[in-house]
């Protein structure tokens, strides 16, 4: 299991990134820490020249987090097939241990520049 730690500031609220009118940890800025915490428990698996990318993400936020409260991400693996990878994630407050969310991200590992080449148009 790989756990990271962040701390909300004022540009990770809802009020910040638009996604809100409160100034608490908004759901994307969330879902990018999930994201960032399975970037690297994938980290150590991927040969040279290959990268990850999310292609499915199910998460439910469930409980507000103030400027300030520091919040731990963890990500899991739960299955692998071929190319394929999916986890488990969860933040937590640090503080108390209350869960603030969870879900699951799935993620395809690539040859980054396969992909970049595959998406970019061509002049």
């Amino acid at each position: 299991m790989t756990a990271l730690r962040f701390t909300v500031t004022d540009d990770d609220t809802a009020l910040a990134v638009g996604s809100g009118s409160l100034a608490v940890l908004a759901t994307p800025r969330l879902l990018a820490w999930c994201e960032a915490a399975t970037c690297a428990a994938l980290e150590s698996a991927l040969a040279e020249g290959e990268t990850s990318v999310g292609t499915r993400v199910q998460l439910e936020h469930l409980t507000a987090s103030p400027v300030g409260a520091e919040v731990e991400v963890t990500a899991e693996t739960t299955y692998v097939d071929g190319r394929l990878r999916r986890f488990s994630v969860a933040a937590r407050h640090v503080r108390d241990g209350k869960v603030v969310a969870s879900g699951e991200v799935t993620r395809v590992v690539v040859d980054a520049q396969r992909f970049l080449t595959r998406i970019t148009p061509s002049r």
